[in-house]
């Protein structure tokens, strides 16, 4: 059994030291939500384009595999779309804001 070391004012915690800056604590988490959603709307077109190509050519047999993956890529997109609009009223709306 190991001895568990003691914590005391001459051998203190060692602490991470924080960014004051409030700009690098909010800009990259929401760029990053932004770059990811994205992404995902991609990935779900690309799949409803393979999965289309793939009913065309005879690779697979399923319509209804197929019109579900459209359906996703479709509600993804309009998702997308919603969720610029609402980021754009928020920002007309900021910059309406008196100072």
């Amino acid at each position: 059994m190991s001895p568990v070391s003691t914590i005391s004012a001459t051998n203190p915690l060692p602490l991470k030291q924080s960014d004051t800056n409030p700009i690098a604590k909010v800009g990259s988490g929401f760029a990053d939500i932004i770059k990811s959603t994205i992404s995902e709307v991609a990935k779900a077109e690309h799949q409803a384009d393979k999965s289309i190509e793939d009913l065309q050519t005879g690779k697979s047999k399923n319509l209804h595999e197929v019109m579900i993956s459209v359906e996703k890529a479709d509600i993804s997109l309009k998702m997308l779309v919603q969720f610029r609009n609402k980021t754009l009223q928020a920002y007309e709306e900021i910059m309406r804001m008196q100072i």
